[in-house]
């Protein structure tokens, strides 16, 4: 072979090292890059799969693709709520910098929670929107060849801005535009791109209560909270015809399923399966406290919805498998909070947060670990050895890093994810977070940082409250009942150094935090 020949051959070889951390080597036989769906949960708890410990709601369907991919026992949403956790999911960004830190409703527009006017008046529909010059995990996909599409919920922006989902790295779209709307499953428009799709349903608007003249145990009583046009049933449509058409490019499938986030409303074939399995109950009314719609059976009506989420996903496997797209493709599962306390969900009762705390205070909205670990796995049959489980810490911002991993775009500096492909290929070569960091004006003000065993917890930074301050063991005190902080002052400090250090004032005061804004966290104890 000729010197030139040579230095062919090496050069090809460092330039295919060189890109090992930017694109998966794949056999000839197969496509160059993975198609990848990412489905998200909304508000479901980390014990509420049975391949996480979950005992009386039935997910047959997802443990068996969970059990062929690989369980992530210490994966964390990026916020409690559903904003700010689908912000930082899409951005790489954690709370400490991230635009969208908390829920924000833009108030400022008129009375945008009066559901009749949302429907006559589109310019009070959907939530504050990110800024134009956003670049979304979406936009990088595109740039690196996928088509992509979302169906579900998007909780980013609102019609007639800038901010939707196909101006922010989306070729289609499907689903709820806002997150209000999204308060009942039988709403009266879903949007299909830009344009509102209307449906054939009646104007029940989100948290009417029930009526109390009628017999709260007759099922009948309950028939006007049900209507024709089921929009999981829709949404799942749209995602069989987007997967159906996407034959010879690689994909991106965002699935933000709205389920099982309150108002409990199911297939009745579902609920009346768990009426048989559950028993008697006695019936969720809504006419006092935590809202949404009633139930004649809550227990039964939210585990059906679970159940009919976990029927979606293997006739979704099903479809990959007949197409013959399953074997190269990434699909991912998570929750995008911890459980909801609200709309008669009794969490207790589930034991939603499995080993981890899922009554308020504990649950969605709270940075303790009942509402921000979430069950996660990761299925790629090509690539990841089924049954395989990893204890590494990590969290929602990490997919940014890992999918530019896995396809080739370019990873921004400036990301606070870190790649888990290395992991999800059994490598040893795993780069660890030295922290995981949370900050939530929401719910009294609050914010978290973990730093490897340890979880540091501040609550009531904004609130008239006496500000906490809380240091936990979660191998030894996994559900955080056991304070330490006075015996620790060195984490204490370390972990006040880290929340100086990581954070950046929100332009948006409904986002600050005052002890952060001024520099008096290690003064507020």
């Amino acid at each position: 072979m000729c010197p030139s020949k040579y230095f062919f051959v090496i050069a090809s070889l460092i330039s295919l090292a060189s890109c090992r951390e930017k694109e998966v080597n794949l056999t000839n036989s197969e496509p160059t890059k993975p198609n990848i769906i990412y489905i998200l949960a909304d508000d479901l708890g980390y014990g509420e799969l049975g391949v996480f410990g979950q005992d009386k709601i039935e997910t047959p369907h997802i443990d068996a693709l969970a059990n062929q991919g690989m369980l992530f026992t210490q994966h964390y949403t990026s916020a409690p709520v559903c904003a700010p956790a689908r912000y930082m999911f899409l951005t790489g960004k954690h709370s400490g910098n991230a635009y969208i830190r908390g829920n924000h409703e833009w108030r400022e527009r008129g009375d945008v929670w009066d559901y009749r006017e949302m429907a006559k008046d589109s310019t009070l529909e959907g939530q504050y929107p990110m800024p134009k010059e956003t670049v979304t995990l979406g936009h990088r996909l595109q740039n690196a060849g996928y088509t992509t599409g979302m169906v579900g919920k998007w909780g980013l922006g609102a019609p007639h801005t800038h901010s939707v989902p196909n101006d922010m790295g989306f070729d289609f779209f499907y689903g709820y535009n806002g997150q209000r709307q999204a308060h009942t499953y039988y709403p009266l428009h879903l949007y299909k791109n830009k344009d509102r799709v209307h449906l054939k349903n009646d104007t029940i608007a989100p948290h009417t209560p029930f009526s109390m003249e009628l017999d709260s145990l007759d099922p009948a009583s309950y028939a006007k909270f049900t209507q024709p046009d089921y929009a999981p049933d829709l949404m799942f449509k749209e995602i069989s015809t987007f997967v159906a058409a996407q034959q010879k490019n690689p994909f991106f499938l965002y699935w933000a399923t709205p389920i099982p986030h309150v108002a409990i409303q199911a297939p009745q074939k579902w609920v009346d399966y768990y009426i048989e399995k559950f028993g008697n109950e006695s019936p969720y009314l809504a006419n006092r406290g935590n809202g949404y719609f009633p139930h004649r059976n809550p227990r039964a009506g939210y585990a059906a919805m679970i159940s009919y989420l976990d029927e979606n996903i293997g006739k979704l496997v099903q479809q990959l498998k007949d197409q013959g797209l399953y074997e190269n493709t990434l699909i991912v599962f998570t929750s995008d909070n911890g459980p909801s306390f609200a709309g008669g969900t009794q969490p207790e009762w589930f034991n939603s947060a499995g080993p981890f705390k899922e009554n308020f205070g504990k649950g969605k909205g709270f940075v303790y670990e009942g509402g921000i670990r979430v069950p996660t796995f990761f299925t790629w049959p090509s690539k990841i050895k089924s049954g395989t489980k990893s204890d590494l810490p990590s969290v929602h911002y990490d997919m940014l890093a890992t999918f530019g991993a896995i396809t080739g775009y370019d990873i921004p500096e400036d990301t606070n994810g870190i790649n888990l492909l290395p992991t999800l290929l059994g490598e040893t070569n795993q780069k660890k977070h030295e922290f995981l960091y949370w900050e939530f004006p929401e719910y009294g003000g609050q914010i978290a940082i973990r730093m490897g065993d340890w979880k540091v917890v501040r609550q009531h930074l904004k609130d008239t409250q006496a500000p906490t301050l809380e240091l936990y063991n979660l191998v030894k005190d996994p559900t955080e009942s056991n304070n330490v902080a006075s015996e620790h002052p060195d984490i204490l400090k370390n972990a006040t150094l880290i929340f100086e250090q990581e954070h950046t004032k929100s332009e948006f005061e409904r986002f600050q935090i005052p002890p952060l804004e001024q520099g008096l966290l290690s003064e507020t104890k």
